[in-house]
């Protein structure tokens, strides 16, 4: 029981490390609170949590074991993902900065889209599959260790992702200005781009 104890300690590290890192999830909150706001950001927080609990299932239940017999799977997927982050990427250097004309066209992510996300972020991929690999028990065990993972780390992330939203919120109302909104739109869209970067260093 001790030992369960302990690992499960090692778990909240880990989950606290990784989720309330910066990656692509905390940088598009960040970027999403200072532009639309923390109220309208709520549904991309909520399928952000919902899509992770997903995709954490799903490796539990074994689709991760596909990227050990075809790593040519999670490549493609990781390849795929960072194209797609680029893009996102390129929507928030281009985001509105008019205090007084918004564009129709942007909004925040909906929630579907926020948890379609997770799998096709390569972060959340590295997340999950490291979790259920290190933390979660043999035989027996494996079901009911693999849902305390996943409670754990909704549990983390429900006070993470509020963070670095609130964070955003609080720096888009010092932003008084479009070229101020402009530096920052840049600011995270190649920050959202460097994080694509550095998972293939």
């Amino acid at each position: 029981m001790q030992d369960s104890y302990s690992l499960y300690f090692a778990l909240l590290l880990f989950a606290f490390a990784t989720a309330g890192s910066p990656g692509p999830n905390n940088l598009m909150l960040t970027a999403s609170g200072a532009i639309y706001g923390f109220r309208r950001t709520i549904p991309h927080m909520f399928g952000i949590l919902a899509g992770f609990a997903v995709l954490n299932l799903t490796i539990a239940a074994g689709l991760g074991a596909l990227f050990t017999t075809w790593p040519i799977i999670h490549w493609l997927l990781k390849f795929a993902g960072a194209i797609y982050l680029l893009y996102l990427a390129w929507r928030i250097s281009t985001a509105t900065t008019s205090f007084t004309t918004p564009d129709p066209l942007s909004r925040p992510f909906s929630f579907l889209e926020a948890a379609s996300f997770q799998f096709v972020n390569p972060k959340a991929w590295t997340m999950n599959i490291t979790a259920i690999s290190t933390f979660s028990m043999p035989d027996n065990s494996f079901i009911g260790s693999s849902i305390v993972i996943i409670g754990i780390y909704m549990l983390v992330m429900f006070h993470t992702l509020p963070l670095w939203t609130a964070l955003g919120s609080y720096i888009g109302r010092k932003l008084n200005s479009t070229l101020a909104r402009q530096r920052f739109n840049y600011s995270m869209g190649g920050l959202t781009a460097l994080s694509v970067m550095l998972m293939f260093v």
